[in-house]
């Protein structure tokens, strides 16, 4: 990302809104936008592989791992406006399992980019299904979108819940079942 030509459009931007991007306190908003802007959409360009740093380790457990209330920010791709909110990922592993930490820098590697959150939902399945090769994974992901409450139809205490389930949890009721139960549990 250029920075200084995001810098230089965001002054372009505070001038088409009528306001003096000369004046004191916006001296310097176009280079803080930029920087903020190139911190939240850092997703398009991590590297899962080196983020992953081969954290597997073997495992001939087959019990459910869950990770649970890990905190999203994103910015929604229509109004680029912020949704955040909470993660939750279980998988059931099949010979290894993956360095916990490693389930939340998934998660953030796909939430720091322009998103809806049902795709943010499915790419966190897809990815973690994809590198713990597991029997199967669940990602509940509940959200506010501020381009719903601040604008728009202004719905301030609206949640938005999404579910991705993939192999064992999306064919078996009992697993899924089982992984929405844990999730109703307060954590510790």
């Amino acid at each position: 990302m250029n920075q200084e030509r995001v810098a230089w459009l965001v002054k372009e931007l505070l001038r088409e809104l009528g306001e003096d991007s000369e004046r004191e306190g916006l001296l310097k908003t176009p280079e803080r936008v930029a920087k903020s802007l190139a911190f939240l959409t850092k997703g398009y360009r991590g590297n899962l592989t080196e983020i992953i740093n081969n954290a597997f380790f073997a495992s001939t457990e087959r019990s459910m791992v869950l990770v649970q209330n890990i905190e999203i920010y994103s910015l929604c791709e229509h109004h680029m406006l912020p949704f955040y909110g909470h993660c939750h990922i279980g998988y059931v592993p099949k010979g290894k399992v993956l360095g916990v930490s490693k389930l939340a820098r998934i998660a953030e590697h796909y939430a720091r980019r322009l998103q809806i959150q049902e795709r943010l939902t499915f790419q966190i399945a897809q990815e973690v299904m994809k590198q713990v090769d597991a029997e199967g994974v669940g990602v509940l992901m509940e959200c506010r979108h501020l381009c719903m409450m601040m604008r728009g139809v202004e719905k301030r205490c609206s949640v938005m819940k999404t579910l991705s389930t993939l192999g064992s949890f999306g064919e078996n009721a009992d697993i899924r079942r089982d992984f929405l139960h844990l999730l109703e549990k307060s954590p510790v």
